[in-house]
C-alpha cells in the first residue's frame, strides 16, 4: 500500500516510522507540561500575581516524568509493545524543552501587554 500510494518500501518506510512516532512522543509529553504548569498556576497561584514561577514549572516536569515512567513501565507488560528508559528520558526532556519555550512565551507576551510576567524573586535565585 505504501508503495503504491506514496512509492516508498518498507525498508524506508521504517526509518521515517521511528521519528513520526519519536516525534509523538516530544509533541505529546511536551503539550503535557504545559498543561500541567497551567494546571499547578491555577491550584497554587502567588500572592504577587506572577504567571511563570519555578515552583509551577519543577512540578510540571516532575509530573511529566512520573506520566513517562508510568507510561512505560505499563508497555513493559504488553507483548507487543516495550517499555524503555530511553523513551522516559526522550519524554522528561520534552517537558523541560516545553518550560523553557513556555517560559520565553510569557515573557515575551507579557512584555507587549506592560504586565509583569516572571516574579523577582524567581528569576534573582
Amino acid at each position: 500500500m505504501l508503495h503504491f500510494l506514496f512509492g516508498v518500501d518498507w525498508d524506508r518506510f521504517a526509518i521515517w516510522h521511528f521519528y513520526i512516532r519519536k516525534g509523538g512522543h516530544v509533541f505529546g509529553y511536551g503539550l503535557l507540561s504545559i498543561l500541567l504548569f497551567r494546571a499547578w498556576r491555577e491550584t497554587l497561584p502567588t500572592a504577587s500575581g506572577a504567571t511563570w514561577t519555578r515552583r509551577w514549572t519543577n512540578i510540571a516536569i516532575l509530573g511529566t516524568a512520573l506520566v513517562a515512567s508510568l507510561d512505560e513501565w505499563h508497555q513493559s507488560f504488553i507483548p507487543s509493545r516495550t517499555g524503555t528508559v530511553r523513551d522516559v528520558i526522550l519524554d522528561t526532556c520534552a517537558g523541560i524543552g516545553a518550560q523553557i519555550l513556555w517560559f520565553f512565551w510569557v515573557r515575551w507576551s507579557s512584555g507587549h501587554r506592560g504586565v509583569t510576567s516572571v516574579s523577582a524573586r524567581e528569576t534573582n535565585q
